[in-house]
């Protein structure tokens, strides 16, 4: 695992101190070692944290004959099986490491052989041959590639830190921005800046030396199956998805360093952690967190799975010092970022850390075989497809026309919206209503099927998919690697330790998308194959259970230890008079929450983030001209 950057570009000499400056900027991402190769215009290098081949894998790492260069930050799963193929093909390899199969990979069949590639990873092969350089992301985006075609040339980085540091233009992307409002993320391939975007899931990217670039898709999430298929079997279905689901598990316990498990008590990490215990000779060390608030107390559960597969259990209960721990992950996200379980994740994280560099997790669960509440709501919502599209434009007439105080109550305005996807996006994120009084009108999204479409192209099925489908497609792909996936990179990495997620492997994920919904969700419980295919590997605490998220205890926080920071930010005069927000409503908002007549905690949250994200750019912004920085 590591952190990578570089930049080629069309005239002039790259300078190794210039991309070195670019990955001291990311050395929490790897601290074991750094590395740098310049040739002509091109400069690449990374910052390695140890896990597999610790003697002998250090980047950049090259071809037999030094023409193709690679930095790699992740993990190839099947790195063995490519070895062997290529050395019967006449490679000759140096290393033990999975990196190294990267540029022989490369070398014997360029783009053609991302396919074979199996794991998590970003990585850039300099050509040195072609004078071009390749960027390529696994499939759902674990891993995260920012990049910046610019005039003078291409820069490249793990973080914004890296672009940051070499003067890439910060100009805020507007739009961007607006799509924060709506999802509390910033989905792929928009970044906070304009000249900045991010390398799509599953995607590659070609710089030749004249500037031209080519992008491209080596893979694609499958379309998820609504009905039956002829001669399905549910007994077989359980089989294949518990057979890839170890074999899964199974690949990822490869390390040369000691590895563990976040157990949080739920389905999915409770699954891992048992398929671990059933393939490993030792006792699994196993991680888990608890506050003292008891709704959000898992450690009953975790210490329950614990027992029965005998694990070197650690745990924790925390009161963490709420301030300066908010304003450090804040800065570690480098853009918006209010998914407020980055918390817990950075906590269970650094937690970890002492005694492990690698965790496995059990993120991907829900994504894949329809474990959240919101999937069932869709298909309830189903019932209101019937409603003609002009006694709709009726109902939408009325629905804007309810004061705020039907907020959370007013269902008109989904009810209004004329196709099924369009009811998801409006009852799954955020409420047209609150927007609208929240946000000045410059600041709204449009709310039409035509926008959602065009900005998410690649995260939606075709017109004419059921809702189900569509919301579950959506899930995993955009809404998974712009929030689920940055979270666990950013908070794992910040404490230098590797998380891998046996349940996001492709091959399990293309058996998930054939399995059809009602054999996802089943009398109001989803993951229903899934449970039928581990549950009985689980003790029937963890069974019987009601679903929690990985939460944190936040509106008492906001009520508490920090409320005189969400004052000093949402009500001071410098946030207020950016033009983004009603000023009253926002103290509306503030009154609401302090008084327990409304839990705000989700939008005060993300306007806490933003604010705090605002004056750390202003903090950070270099002063020095771009021409300067670049030269």
């Amino acid at each position: 695992m590591c952190g990578i950057a570089g930049y080629f570009l069309r005239e002039g000499a790259a300078q190794t101190a210039k991309v070195r400056a670019m990955c001291d900027e990311i050395r929490h991402r790897g601290p074991d070692d750094d590395g740098y190769y310049v040739d002509g215009p091109c400069a690449i290098g990374m910052r390695r944290l140890s896990i597999i081949d610790l003697t002998t894998g250090h980047q950049p790492m090259s071809n037999e004959d030094g023409s193709i260069w690679v930095v790699f930050n992740g993990e190839i799963y099947d790195y063995q099986e490519l070895r062997a193929r290529l050395i019967a093909r006449g490679h000759a390899f140096r290393t033990s490491s999975d990196t190294e199969v990267l540029v022989h990979l490369y070398e014997d069949e360029g783009i053609e052989g991302l396919h074979r590639l199996r794991g998590m990873f970003a990585f850039c092969i300099w050509d040195g041959r072609r004078r071009k350089v390749l960027l390529v992301r696994d499939r759902f985006g674990k891993k995260p590639l920012y990049y910046a075609a610019l005039p003078q040339g291409l820069y490249f980085g793990s973080e914004l830190k890296s672009l940051r540091a070499v003067g890439v233009p910060l100009e805020l992307d507007r739009e961007a921005l607006r799509l924060y409002f709506q999802f509390t993320d910033i989905p792929d391939p928009f970044s906070i800046f304009q000249a900045i975007r991010k390398l799509e899931p599953g995607g590659w990217l070609e710089c030749a030396a004249d500037g031209t670039i080519r992008k491209g898709r080596y893979w694609r999430m499958p379309p998820p199956v609504a009905e039956n298929p002829p001669n399905f079997s549910e007994e077989d279905t359980c089989a294949r998805i518990r057979e890839k689901f170890d074999e899964s598990v199974r690949i990822r316990m490869i390390a040369d360093v000691p590895l563990g498990a976040f157990l949080s008590g739920g389905i999915d990490s409770s699954s891992v952690v048992a398929s671990m215990a059933l393939q490993s000779p030792e006792p699994v060390k196993t991680f888990s967190i608890g506050f003292q608030e008891a709704e959000f107390n898992e450690l009953s559960y975790a210490a329950a799975v614990a027992k029965k597969y005998g694990t070197e259990h650690h745990e924790i209960l925390v009161k963490p010092d709420c301030v300066s721990l908010v304003e450090r992950l804040v800065r570690q996200f480098d853009e918006p970022f209010a998914d407020s379980s980055a918390i817990p994740t950075f906590i269970v994280s650094e937690f970890a850390r002492q005694h492990v560099k690698v965790a496995l997790s059990g993120d991907g669960g829900d994504e894949l075989f329809g474990g959240y509440d919101s999937f069932q709501v869709v298909q309830k919502l189903a019932r209101f497809d019937a409603i003609p599209q002009p006694l709709r434009k009726v109902i939408s007439a009325v629905a804007d026309r309810l004061p705020y105080s039907a907020y959370g109550k007013n269902y008109l305005h989904m009810i209004s919206r004329p196709t099924p996807l369009e009811r998801y996006f409006e009852s799954n994120y955020a409420p047209y209503l609150l927007r609208r009084e929240l946000l000045q009108p410059e600041w709204m999204l449009p709310c039409d099927g035509a926008y959602l479409a065009r900005t998410f192209a690649d995260c939606l099925l075709p017109d004419g998919s059921d809702a189900l489908s569509q919301a579950l497609y959506f899930e995993a792909t955009s809404k998974l690697s712009g929030d689920m996936l940055v979270k666990v990179d950013r908070m794992s990495m910040a404490a230098s330790l590797e998380v891998r997620s046996p349940l996001l492997d492709h091959e399990l994920a293309d058996i998930a998308a054939g399995i059809p919904h009602a054999w996802k969700i089943r009398n109001g419980q989803g993951k229903y194959i899934l449970i039928r295919a581990l549950g009985d590997r689980l003790p029937p605490k963890i069974m019987n259970r009601p679903k929690m998220g990985f939460a944190i205890p936040l509106a008492g926080w906001l009520r508490g230890p920090l409320r005189e920071m969400l004052r000093d930010h949402l009500d001071s005069p410098r946030f207020l008079e950016r033009g983004i927000v009603s000023p009253p409503f926002v103290r509306h908002m503030l009154d609401e929450h302090q008084t327990s007549r409304r839990d705000n905690r989700s939008w005060l949250w993300a306007l806490l983030v933003l604010e705090m994200w605002f004056r750390d750019h202003e903090q950070r912004s270099a002063p020095c001209p771009l021409e300067t920085a670049m030269a």
